[in-house]
């Protein structure tokens, strides 16, 4: 069975609204056979992404930048993980105060090296989350997810 791995980084209510949305699109009933397994990103390994077929990765922006904490799990995975994972599916949303530009920089960049193939848009958000925002990233969820199904 497929599995999705979602790496998070979840310090705010609006960051959990948007977790919330993109594991319940993940976990739709429609979607089946697709295993869903759900990290904080200080906790993720190697071992964690080496298991999963594709990933969703979630991060505030901190001061211009993707969270610390994000930063640090991609430290930890990129070269345990660069040869074995190149070619897997991705998607990403990040939440800010008003500006997300440095994180999806940062977030572009890290899975270009990594050679991972961005499977569904980003979804950024600036404020907090309307209901377009929640919609977007439970569609980002099932998106990802769908394209893992056997």
């Amino acid at each position: 069975m497929p599995t999705l791995l979602i790496v998070h980084h979840t310090p705010s209510p609006n960051c959990q609204e948007l977790l919330e949305a993109v594991v319940s699109g993940a976990t739709d009933p429609e979607i089946e056979n697709v295993r869903v397994v759900r990290r904080a990103a200080l906790a993720a390994t190697a071992s964690d992404v080496l298991a999963a077929d594709g990933f969703l990765l979630g991060t505030p922006a901190n001061l211009g930048y993707m969270s610390g904490a994000l930063k640090h799990f991609f430290d930890q995975v990129y070269y345990p993980c660069l040869d074995e994972t190149q070619g897997r599916p991705f998607g990403y949303y990040v939440h800010g105060g008003s500006d997300v530009t440095g994180a999806v920089r940062g977030i572009e960049a890290i899975t270009t090296g990594l050679g991972w193939r961005r499977a569904a848009d980003a979804v950024t958000v600036t404020g907090a989350p309307g209901k377009p925002d929640v919609q977007a990233c439970w569609e980002l969820g099932a998106t990802v997810a769908a394209g893992l199904m056997e």
